[in-house]
């Protein structure tokens, strides 16, 4: 391409260059070898500015030509059927390269927090995204008639099939099928029928946790939260509980912790209270531990729940909890 300006010429190469070398080929856009053309641009004399001007946009439109060309290759690959059958034998998809993603960030934080736990001792088991009455609210010492049974509140299939509305469906499963001591956390998606605002989906990611032995009290759970909490923001934190009531645990708490952000001070994040409700738990009732197969009166226990995307909300200072299921690539971008 014949620039009259050898100012943009030399621009336009250096540019080439740079683009040849970039993975991520969009960000050429943002060089600022361009951008610094459109500053000076706005400050030259009207009688020079015509004709640099039209270079510049001239160069502007090379560089979305050079964009477009990389990209095509990308959008004549032809679509996967992904129910197809497929062997050894088969022609292998013609794969979009790994270059283009980036891991999300709940899943980055998802595997911190669960090698956090590792260390102190627990082992991970993924929950379910279906499961059955039982183990949803049978199990959990739900009674029936219990407002979270209806179907309004709870999503359920015309099969009767339920999308769990927290990851203490695997309880029984973990109770039943380990021997105490019982050290689990249990990560997992989770539906519930929510009015959504910046606060609050309908699907989510929730972590479970169980603890079970001989002589656990809740100074133990408090103690195991904090340790936890304090490991994942780096920092030291004051924590407090305050009475709650779920029906698979008792006594129930509120587990709340002093604002990472303003210590205490107030802030928007913690509603300028200096508190941040975060989760609920509770030493496990001593019925859902014998439907477990335990024995209430040699073990006990305690457990609690925690939004995954609230934690990372927290963490990087996130407004609105719509960013993570929206696929907008401009917010996941920042985490790559």
């Amino acid at each position: 391409m014949r620039y009259s300006n050898e100012q943009v010429r030399a621009a336009a190469e250096q540019l080439r260059e740079k683009f040849e070398g970039l993975e991520e080929k969009q960000a050429i856009r943002r060089a600022p070898e361009l951008t610094a053309l459109y500053d000076q641009l706005k400050t030259m004399p009207p009688e020079g500015r015509a004709g640099f001007g039209k270079d510049v946009n001239v160069l502007k439109n090379e560089i979305e030509g050079w964009v477009k060309e990389h990209n095509l290759p990308i959008l004549k690959r032809s679509a996967i059927d992904v129910t197809a059958p497929l062997d050894i034998n088969s022609p292998k998809p013609e794969l979009l390269s790994t270059q283009f993603g980036s891991r999300h960030p709940l899943m980055s934080e998802l595997e911190n927090i669960l090698g956090i736990f590792a260390r102190m001792g627990f082992t991970a088991v993924e929950s379910r995204q279906l499961d059955d009455d039982y183990h949803m609210f049978t199990s959990l010492n739900f009674p029936q008639g219990h407002p979270a049974r209806d179907e309004y509140d709870t999503f359920v299939t015309q099969e009767g099939l339920i999308a769990p509305a927290h990851t203490s469906v695997m309880q029984n499963r973990v109770l039943k099928n380990t021997k105490p001591p019982v050290r689990v956390v249990i990560p997992g998606r989770t539906f519930r029928n929510e009015d959504l605002d910046a606060r609050h989906e309908h699907t989510f990611y929730q972590l479970e946790g169980i603890y079970v032995d001989k002589g656990i009290n809740a100074g133990n759970l408090i103690a195991t939260l904090k340790a936890f909490l304090e490991e994942y923001y780096g920092q030291t934190l004051e924590v407090k509980t305050q009475p709650f009531y779920f029906p698979f645990t008792e006594p129930s708490f509120e587990f709340t912790l002093s604002c990472p952000f303003c210590s205490k001070k107030g802030c928007n994040i913690c509603s300028q209270s200096g508190w941040i409700e975060l989760l609920g738990c509770g030493m496990i009732h001593p019925n859902v531990l014998k439907e477990g197969g335990i024995d209430p009166n040699e073990y006990t226990g305690f457990a609690w729940g925690c939004g995954i995307d609230r934690l990372v909300m927290m963490k990087n200072g996130i407004e609105d909890v719509r960013n993570f299921h929206s696929g907008n690539l401009n917010f996941l971008r920042q985490f790559s």
